[in-house]
C-alpha cells in the first residue's frame, strides 16, 4: 500500500493564521480501482485565496485547500498514463488517488526550459486571473492608464505586463523597497512602497495626475478608499481580491464607495477566475506565447519542503513573497 502524508485546518482561522492551526497526518491510500489514477504531488501554491476560503469551504479536519502539479505514478486510466504532469485540486497532500474527472492535464509539449510550477503561477490560475481581469473585466483599451496594488505578487506582477503589452501606463504599489524595485524591472512606468509614502493620495496624485481608467484591486481597504478617488469619468474596478481585511475579526467601516461611484459613474465588479473555465485553453496559451517571447518575465518565491507548507502560507499572507509563492516537494 501507498502512503500519504496531509496537512489538514486544525482549527479554523481566528485572525492572522497560526502554525498551531495545522496539523500534519499520515495514511494509507486505497488499492486503484478501474479508471483510478494514483498521483504523487511535485509542486504545491500557496495563495491569499485560501484564507478567505477556509471559513466558506471547509470544516475542521479537512484536507487544507490547495493546488499542485503532480505527477502520474500509477494508472488504471488510459487517459492518464505514468508520468503524465497534470494540475490538480486536491490540497496538501503528497499523493492521492483520483478518478481522472478532477485533473487537468498540463499544456502539450509544455517547454522543457520553463520549470513545470509555472502552471501554477503565470501561465495558471494566478495568470488567468490577471488575464481575464484586465480584458473581461476591465476591458483594458490602448494608451489607458492602470492602477494596480499588491503589484509585486502573483496576479499584480503579471497584470501590469499585459498592461504594457496592451500598450498601457501601468502604475504599481508594493510593500518594500525591494519589491518596487522587482517592478520597475518589469517595466512598471511608476511603482511605490505604500508603507513608506507619506500620502497615499498625493502619491498616487503625482503618478498620474489625470487619474485611472482601470484599478485592478487585490487588497481593498483603506487603499481602495484612497484609489476610488482618483478614478476617471467611467472607469472601471476589477476587484479581484482584498487581502487588507482577510485577517479582521470585526469588518472594516467606510469610507463608502457610493459618491464617487456616482459623480464618477464608475463600474466596479468582483470576479472569480472560474467563470472563464470554457475559455482557460485561450488564456493558457496567450500567457505561454508572451512568457516565451520574454514580454511576460516570471518571478518564484520557492520553499524546499512539504512540512513547511503552513510556515509558507503565513510568510505569503504577510508579503514574504516577490512573485508567485511555489513550495517545491
Amino acid at each position: 500500500m501507498v502512503q500519504t502524508a496531509f496537512w489538514v485546518l486544525k482549527k479554523h482561522f481566528e485572525g492572522n493564521p497560526k502554525l498551531s492551526d495545522f496539523e500534519l497526518k499520515e495514511a494509507e491510500l486505497p488499492a486503484l480501482n478501474h479508471g483510478d489514477v494514483l498521483l504523487e504531488s511535485v509542486f504545491f501554491s500557496v495563495d491569499p485565496y485560501m484564507r478567505a476560503y477556509s471559513k466558506r469551504m471547509m470544516k475542521e479536519g479537512d484536507i487544507m485547500l490547495g493546488s499542485q502539479v503532480a505527477r502520474v505514478m500509477d494508472s488504471k486510466n488510459s487517459a492518464f498514463p505514468v508520468g503524465t504532469f497534470v494540475v490538480s485540486a486536491a490540497g496538501w497532500t503528497t499523493r492521492f488517488v483520483s478518478n481522472g474527472k478532477d485533473l487537468q492535464r498540463m499544456i502539450p509539449d509544455w517547454p522543457n526550459e520553463l520549470p513545470r510550477s509555472l502552471a501554477l503561477g503565470t501561465i495558471g490560475m494566478p495568470g488567468l486571473t490577471a488575464y481575464f481581469g484586465l480584458f473581461d473585466v476591465c476591458k483594458l483599451k490602448p494608451g489607458e492608464t492602470v492602477l494596480i496594488n499588491s503589484a509585486a505578487g502573483a496576479v499584480g506582477s503579471v497584470v501590469g505586463q499585459i498592461a504594457k503589452i496592451a500598450g498601457c501606463k501601468v502604475v504599481g504599489s508594493a510593500g518594500s523597497d525591494k519589491k518596487v524595485a522587482f517592478l520597475k524591472n518589469l517595466g512598471f512606468d511608476v511603482a511605490f512602497n505604500y508603507k513608506t509614502v507619506g500620502s497615499l493620495e498625493q502619491t498616487l496624485k503625482e503618478a498620474s495626475p489625470d487619474g485611472y481608467d482601470c484599478y485592478f484591486d487585490n487588497v481593498g481597504g483603506v487603499f481602495s478608499s484612497v484609489a476610488v478617488e482618483q478614478m476617471k469619468k467611467y472607469g472601471r474596478i476589477a476587484v479581484c481580491g482584498s487581502i487588507s481585511l482577510y485577517n479582521d475579526k470585526e469588518p472594516q467601516k467606510g469610507p463608502y464607495v457610493q459618491i464617487p461611484m456616482i459623480f464618477k459613474e464608475l463600474r466596479m465588479e468582483g470576479f472569480l477566475v472560474t467563470r472563464w473555465e470554457n475559455r482557460k485553453e485561450e488564456g493558457l496559451k496567450a500567457l505561454l506565447k508572451w512568457v516565451m517571447q520574454g514580454k511576460i518575465k516570471w518571478h518564484e518565491h520557492v520553499t524546499e519542503g512539504f512540512e513547511n507548507m503552513p510556515a509558507a502560507f503565513l510568510g505569503m499572507l504577510k508579503g514574504d513573497n516577490i512573485g508567485k509563492a511555489i513550495i517545491k516537494v
